[in-house]
């Protein structure tokens, strides 16, 4: 019989479940999806449901099921916190406490409540950087690697360095709460308006926009680095051990000025300050992979945590780093730890093998539902939308190429939808990379979000060279590489322009997804990851020359990312989308004779602003 494995990150943020049978991934998926709350983090009901329905198994017939983090522990760390700063800190002592007496402290029963049983077995909880370590270590392409992992915080950790080879994996070295990396960014987030916990990616956009003036004031106040990356805060200048808030008025007077109010205008101060911590986030981190490497004499090099989405420093790793390859879990934040606590009972606690996959065992990361035709045609027909239907991926791919050669924004919706924060072609908005209006038109039109945003590109891999400085052998699947445009693909601008004054020049032949600073957040794809989508770029690339798209996430600010039909529909009609595929079949909007009146301003408002 089948040992079926099911992993769940819960409670705190981007609820997850993941399945295994014998090891191999069956599913995983965010609540967020199913729920359309954007970083949920209820116990992943929904999420469950779709794994055990994928492995095709009732909850009774699990035979482990696994919690991405020890609560015990991450309760001593909280109480500790709370007492080392008392009578500091009381509101947001009284704020917690009911919360955990009731659910957190009380994992096991609330899990037993969730399921609807009791599983086989006790459960097991790996400690939370132990997860991650495991969800970037198992299903990487490597026999053997150091491993690093820097988030927020876990229990106490905060970021780790550790070994793994074969199926073994062991932590060495660890950074400890309060000092911590990630919340020192997420400090950065808050005070220049932005949300903690989603609002981190935008601060990592807006950096280009600045001077990083304020290094100096970081490296001299705030944080004490040391050449082997390992660091301490100046915790003074912070009220998130205790507090409500991320920072405090000793903070805003280091500045000059207190935090910028969300949706009030950025100025060039947060965009030189965005560029300043962005600096020193990647020092930190180019010094703690040097560490590692030196530390565990190995060649390669897995990263996660939600430090590990900052591609921008991921770059500079893999460019600027002693490693000679890298791997980065897609899913680096919460939502991979379920994945990863799965996979430590497969190989820690049952000590079974693990076959290395040439690319990697994450099934390019699309685990989540797939759709039929005839349930695609079912929500079309319900709602009263005309639509091509192709029988022939030559015909249907050709007339998409042609269609965004054209200039029309396509929303894209093939096959499993996919596990991590990244659209990577299940689930994406795709448009004419070449076209220096697309990166304003999608900004303003279809996502509804600042217009300072970049794009990211999706490339053919055997061509990705040629656009962009990278190894004609290196790939980035994942979207989590930050790469800069070769110069030869560059175009002269105004120097002279500063800050935000820099977005709308034209800076490459791919103008959409170039950024201001000449770089953009790579994805590579091939036949053997996203056969369809390869095949409609090669089209594309037939009738332009140019294999190069914009690739982003099939949503709008605030929503997660389209996961059914429904979904999808849904979304098209909330924009001015011009285009919906929905597998086999393709809706013009231009076409929509008796549309349904979607209210746009119900629907875009129906999402918090993110």
């Amino acid at each position: 019989m089948p040992t079926h494995i099911l992993g769940i990150s819960a409670f705190y943020h981007d609820s997850a479940a993941a399945l295994l049978r014998d090891g191999e991934i069956v599913a995983a998926a965010q609540e967020e999806r199913f729920t359309r709350k954007k970083h949920d983090a209820d116990f992943p009901k929904h999420a469950v449901e779709f794994c055990l329905q994928k492995a095709g198994i009732r909850a009774e017939e699990l035979d482990y099921v696994a919690f991405y983090d020890k609560p015990i522990l991450k309760f001593d760390r909280l109480m500790e916190t709370y007492l080392s700063y008392a009578p500091r800190g009381i509101k947001s002592f009284a704020k917690f406490l009911p919360v955990w007496l009731g659910e957190k402290l009380h994992t096991p029963r609330a899990l037993n409540k969730a399921l609807g049983c009791k599983p086989k077995r006790p459960y097991v909880f790996p400690e939370h950087h132990e997860s991650h370590a495991a969800s970037a270590f198992f299903p990487s392409p490597f026999e053997e690697a150091a491993v690093v992992t820097m988030d927020g915080v876990g229990e106490w950790a905060t970021t780790s360095i550790g070994i793994g080879e074969g199926n073994k994996l062991r932590l060495t070295h660890e950074i400890r709460f309060p000092h911590s990396l990630g919340l020192l960014y997420s400090a950065f987030t808050y005070y220049t308006g932005f949300r903690v916990n989603s609002g981190e990616y935008k601060l990592m956009g807006l950096a280009p926009y600045g001077d990083p003036k304020y290094v100096d004031l970081i490296l001299d106040n705030l944080i004490d680095l040391k050449d082997d990356g390992s660091y301490r805060l100046d915790m003074s200048y912070f009220d998130y051990a205790a507090g409500l808030r991320m920072t405090n008025d000793k903070f805003h007077r280091l500045f000059g000025r207190p935090n910028r109010r969300p949706e009030t205008e950025i100025e060039q101060f947060q965009m030189d300050v965005a560029a300043s911590i962005q600096k020193v986030t990647e020092e930190v981190m180019l010094r703690t992979v040097r560490f590692a490497y030196e530390s565990t004499g190995k060649k390669n090099l897995c990263l996660a945590g939600g430090v590990a989405l900052n591609c921008v420093g991921n770059g500079r790793v893999l460019r600027e780093g002693p490693f000679e390859n890298i791997w980065i879990q897609p899913a680096s934040g919460d939502a991979g730890g379920a994945l990863g606590c799965a996979q430590m009972v497969w190989h820690h606690l049952l000590d079974n093998p693990r076959e290395v996959q040439p690319i990697d065992s994450q099934n390019a990361s699309l685990l989540g539902p797939i759709y039929s035709s005839d349930e695609i045609r079912d929500a079309l027909r319900a709602q009263e939308l005309e639509f091509e239907e192709f029988a022939s991926e030559d015909e249907l791919c050709d007339r998409v190429a042609g269609l965004i050669a054209d200039e029309n924004v396509i929303g894209w919706f093939h096959g499993r939808m996919e596990f991590g924060p990244r659209a990577l072609g299940a689930r994406s908005i795709i448009g004419d990379a070449r076209s220096p209006k697309m990166q304003r038109v999608m900004n303003l039109k279809i996502k509804f979000r600042e217009s300072f945003r970049p794009f990211a590109p999706i490339v053919l891999r055997d061509r990705a060279h040629e656009y962009f400085d990278i190894r004609p052998d290196q790939e980035s699947p994942y979207m989590l590489i930050v790469a800069p445009v070769l110069e030869s693909r560059r175009k002269p601008v105004d120097e002279s322009k500063f800050g935000i004054e820099k977005l709308n020049q034209l800076r490459s032949d791919v103008p959409a997804i170039t950024h201001v600073d000449y770089s953009a957040r790579l994805q590579t794809i091939d036949e053997s990851r996203a056969p369809r989508l390869a095949k409609m770029m090669r089209k594309f690339e037939e009738k332009t020359g140019t294999p190069v798209l914009i690739n982003t996430s099939f949503n709008i600010r605030g929503e997660p990312i389209v996961c059914t039909p429904d979904d999808a529909i849904r979304c098209f009609l909330g924009t001015e989308m011009d285009v919906l595929v929905l597998e086999n079949f393709v809706i013009c909007r231009d076409k929509l004779a008796n549309a349904p009146k979607v209210d746009r301003e119900k629907y875009l408002s129906s999402f918090a602003l993110d």
